[in-house]
């Protein structure tokens, strides 16, 4: 698993990057998708965050909409606050958030081709990268770009650097555009399914990468995947999403060793490893729904093996699953687990108001 030597040298409280109540919606002719609905989290300098849940949880949206990449028709809603070593962005213009994308915040997306130009050399896609956020020209920038692709292990780097992204193979072309993210040097990378289209001796390797450039550049990392395996080998923290909303927050290890969310649950005993002699896998029954009113319910109740009648009635808020853990917390009415189901289902429904009165 991830390294936690961050912690010594990074309080809580003094977060590089900061979500707080992130709402993004999608704004259609027949109805608003609300593909993320007030999230919060942070990520310290040097910390790899997990972000992880099935496809249609709201997690690639979570990522451009930090990156400030949603597109027309989406948009953040008032109220939502992004803060990058604590400056808000969310009120940003474009040409201000070109200047911070990439110099301070790179972004891996899943299929390497979609970020490369099939018609320039990868050394030229570097140099490009090199130029805007470091000045660099020339032989100069030639001699970075080589340095780069050879940080991010691809051999005979002189010569590569003059090839074609159809010339290299898909973890090269991965470690490529990993190469021009950190061209600009930035502080935090988000990382969308980097690893998705990989095989795994591939995937491992590039997972052993980021490891190695966090430690080197003191990088702190957001990890988006629907892959809890690969979570367990690179977070320190984990967020688990579903239906544009956190339902569950904990440390790699205690999410692993103590899940609390039903959600998580199910989604740990999918794995293929946790079902040792069973001709079946475990699945969770059911699709994510597609959040497209406010949330006056539990979004994962229709599939929940645990669900009673207040499910359908009250939105559970994140809350600490117990008095002793106040760094595990799970959006379910059945927690916290040291009150009574009355108190806990309470506690939710006070919440929510209090929200609600918010807005």
């Amino acid at each position: 698993m991830a390294s936690t030597e961050y912690t010594e040298s990074a309080t809580r409280g003094d977060a590089l990057l900061e979500v707080e109540d992130l709402q993004t919606a999608f704004f259609t002719d027949k109805e608003v998708i609300r593909a993320v609905d007030g999230i919060s989290f942070d990520i310290e300098r040097g910390e790899t965050v997990g972000i992880v849940g099935e496809s249609g949880s709201g997690k690639s949206v979570t990522a451009r909409s930090i990156m400030g990449l949603v597109e027309s028709p989406g948009r953040i809603l008032d109220g939502s606050s992004i803060r990058f070593d604590g400056e808000e962005l969310t009120d940003k213009s474009e040409k201000e958030y070109r200047k911070l994308r990439g110099s301070d915040i790179a972004m891996v997306f899943q299929d390497p081709l979609t970020s490369l130009n099939p018609v320039y050399t990868v050394g030229n896609q570097i140099k490009e990268a090199l130029r805007l956020h470091q000045g660099l020209r020339g032989s100069e920038a030639t001699d970075e770009a080589i340095n780069l692709l050879e940080a991010v292990g691809i051999p005979d780097a002189g010569r590569r650097v003059k090839e074609y992204p159809h010339q290299f193979s898909g973890g090269m072309r991965q470690r490529a555009v990993i190469a021009m993210a950190l061209a600009c040097d930035p502080e935090l990378l988000i990382c969308d399914e980097p690893t998705t289209a990989l095989d795994v001796t591939i995937q491992a390797q590039i997972l052993e990468l980021l490891q190695e450039l966090q430690e080197d550049r003191d990088l702190a990392i957001m990890f988006i995947t629907h892959d809890m395996g690969v979570i367990a080998e690179i977070a320190d923290r984990v967020n688990v999403m579903y239906a544009g909303e956190i339902v569950e927050t904990a440390p790699v290890v205690e999410l692993f060793e103590n899940p609390r969310h039903p959600y998580t649950r199910g989604l740990l005993k999918s794995i293929p490893g946790n079902n040792p002699g069973k001709e079946r896998l475990s699945t969770i029954e059911g699709d994510v729904p597609t959040p497209n009113e406010p949330a006056t319910y539990c979004r994962f109740a229709p599939r929940c093996p645990e669900a009673f009648d207040e499910c359908e009635k009250v939105h559970p808020v994140p809350v600490d699953v117990n008095d002793q853990t106040d760094d595990h917390t799970a959006a379910c009415l059945l927690y916290p687990e040291d009150v009574s189901k009355e108190q806990a289902v309470e506690t939710h429904r006070e919440a929510a108001n209090e929200s609600e009165e918010r807005i």
